[in-house]
């Protein structure tokens, strides 16, 4: 067995030394050139994204802009070695609005900015923004070469001293992003210390083949953990395959994750792979773990056992190589105590477990979050410099979020669209206010709480619940559970995803839930 050392200092401690080398960088400049806002903006791809900013909102760091999008920054990558922008310049600036300090969202008066390159390629941008016209006629091409240079000197240090740093630790480093569709794969943002401490988790076990089992709320970014172990590993390079188990049927769950052999069971016309081939070699992440049959999950504990699975149908033994992470938002070790889920399977796969954090005790990361899909409904919409009122901002930390991440990109995505048909005709922003946010923390004046449970009601009090009443455990389970769920759905008057936000579960589990127990959904069907 191969031992890989790593030293004492870890990836978090690395990258946070590497965000304050560019910020340094970035306030010497600022030394040399007048300015109210700087930044330095990473191509990546299409996307620019924020290295360091100074002078500017930190929203601006959740942030990612594509070129196609922003002609300013088009403009500026295409230049040979940057330029001013005229005062009447009629192109949109990415960072009207942004500028710190401000009493209210002002827009930029003066810009100007010049492509970087490292190695003889273009690397990306730096910008300065001015909020005083003419603030930039001083600087002419000579003093603008040499502050490049400054820069540039900088980046390639700091891109040194960073790669010396990752062999010494002896870990891959994935540069590339992964792109779906036309558009930037969501990545993990912020830097409150819940969200660093996951971080160096994460670091610290994907370089290993261990498997990991990720918890947490429903709508925290389990999926964007497994991307980030999956990005940071050295099976980068294979396929990351994602199963939702939840939307599984129960009768094709088995051949969805094993295959199956043509004539297996009716309708099977043909040979097919399961995830765990197309996965050979890289990583198969299994969300919803908790709602697999016990059927499949004797199945998936073989697999994890010997690396050996058998398709349906077939005398075959196949090998995988398979890299297993799993989520689940369920208490598994009471699924256990129910008989609904395998002991052993919870401890193959709870080898290395991670708690991903609620967005409620993240703090900050909140603005950086909606920052970020700020930039994606403004491009969406085709609205121009969607931002942040103080206001708006000051509701959004005092929200409790009990739907997490999710939540938030929900009320992002409706209140951009309410300011956005509010947006009056040529304005050069359109601010988000506390009323688009529509947020009931924010008339309340603090932070929303999830609601408590209510206490246990004796089974067979509502009426249509008919089911076990002996004396076994699971039966008082079924028994509350039922009484639980009828209750939640008379709370919210029928209304199923406000139901299924109560008990904490998505809405197609709660359906499935109510159909299992026979609790009798809006319109009276069991």
């Amino acid at each position: 067995m191969t031992t890989i050392s790593v030293n004492s200092t870890t990836n978090e401690e690395i990258a946070a030394t590497e965000a304050q080398r560019y910020r340094a960088l970035l306030a010497a400049a600022r030394g040399l050139v007048r300015c109210d806002a700087a930044a330095l903006l990473r191509l990546d791809g299409d996307v620019l994204r924020p290295l360091a900013v100074d002078g500017l909102n930190d929203e601006t760091l959740g942030r990612q802009f594509p070129v196609a999008s922003h002609p300013r920054f088009a403009r500026l990558l295409e230049s040979e070695r940057g330029l001013r922008f005229a005062q009447d310049c009629g192109l949109p600036d990415p960072y009207d609005g942004l500028v710190a300090g401000q009493p209210g969202i002002l827009p930029v008066h003066d810009c100007m900015g010049a492509p970087l390159r490292l190695r003889g390629a273009t690397w990306g941008l730096l910008t300065l923004d001015a909020l005083e016209a003419g603030a930039f006629e001083a600087v002419g091409p000579a003093q603008l070469d040499a502050l490049v240079a400054l820069v540039e000197t900088g980046i390639e240090a700091a891109h040194t001293i960073q790669e010396m740093e990752a062999r010494a630790m002896r870990e891959q480093a994935v540069a590339q992003a992964l792109r779906s569709g036309r558009g930037a794969t969501r990545e993990l943002l912020g830097s409150s210390p819940a969200m660093k401490q996951l971080c160096s988790e994460i670091d610290t076990v994907a370089v290993s083949d261990l498997t990991v089992l990720l918890l947490g709320e429903t709508g925290v970014g389990k999926d964007l953990v497994a991307q980030r172990l999956h990005a940071r590993s050295r099976r980068s390079d294979e396929p990351l395959v994602q199963v939702n188990c939840a939307a599984l049927p129960e009768t094709l769950a088995d051949s969805e994750l094993f295959g199956h052999k043509r004539g297996a069971f009716t309708g099977a016309v043909q040979d097919r792979s399961g995830k765990f081939e197309i996965a050979d070699g890289g990583t198969l992440f299994l969300d919803e773990v908790g709602e697999l049959p016990l059927t499949v999950q004797a199945k998936l504990l073989r697999v994890l056992q010997s690396g050996e699975l058998q398709r349906p149908g077939s005398d075959r033994t196949l090998k995988v190589d398979v890299r297993v992470i799993a989520a689940t938002n369920r208490d598994l070790p009471a699924a256990i105590a129910q008989g609904r889920f395998r002991a052993d399977l919870y401890h193959r796969l709870s080898v290395y477990p991670l708690v991903v954090p609620p967005l409620r005790e993240r703090g900050r990361d909140v603005v950086a979050l909606a920052g970020g899909f700020l930039e994606e409904n403004q491009h969406r919409l085709g609205a121009r410099n969607l931002r942040l009122s103080p206001a708006a901002k000051a509701a959004l930390l005092a929200h409790g979020w009990p739907g997490n991440v999710r939540e938030l990109e929900h009320v992002i995505s409706r209140a951009s669209l309410r300011a956005f048909r509010e947006q009056r005709r040529g304005a050069r922003w359109t601010a988000i206010e506390p009323h688009h946010l529509a947020l009931e923390a924010a008339a309340a004046g603090g932070p929303a709480t999830p609601p408590a449970p209510p206490a246990p009601v004796p089974a067979g009090q509502h009426a249509g619940l008919a089911g076990p009443t002996g004396g076994t455990l699971r039966a008082a389970t079924e028994a509350f559970q039922r009484a639980w769920l009828a209750d939640a759905l008379a709370r919210h008057r029928g209304h199923v995803a406000n139901a299924a936000r109560e008990a904490g579960i998505d809405r197609s589990n709660f359906h499935r839930t109510l159909r299992k127990l026979g609790v009798p959904r809006p319109g009276g069907t069991p």
